[in-house]
């Protein structure tokens, strides 16, 4: 297994605990609404929503560790996680914001390549 591949996933898995971390705990708070571009009310009626979504992003980053933790059996584990990521990207750069598309599903997608390249 390539281990540029593995760095990368193990990249994307920490982007989404840091995702996790903006969406569940700081979402109402000037970093996270920095990070998402919301105004203070909106935040605010939204957190609920929002920490699910972070919840969400955590299941992501876990199953990326997983696979990571497989070590060459993880591969399959890894591939789906990676899917899952790069259509969460694709969905969320279409319907939300096109910046999703480079922090999101552009990474996972290079993972993707790296995992099949080695």
């Amino acid at each position: 297994m390539s281990t540029a591949a593995n760095v990368v996933v193990g990249l994307v898995g920490l982007l989404h605990v840091y995702i996790l971390v903006l969406e569940m705990f700081l979402w109402d708070k000037p970093r996270g609404m920095k990070a998402f571009g919301t105004k203070p009310e909106f935040a605010v009626a939204t957190k609920v929503l929002a920490a699910n979504q972070g919840l969400y992003n955590g299941f992501l980053a876990a199953g990326l560790f997983w696979g990571l933790s497989l070590g060459a059996a993880g591969l399959g584990v890894k591939v789906f996680f990676l899917g899952c990521v790069l259509v969460a990207g694709l969905y969320g750069a279409a319907t939300a914001s096109k910046r999703i598309l480079f922090v999101q599903a552009v990474p996972a997608a290079l993972g993707l390549v790296l995992l099949f390249l080695a």
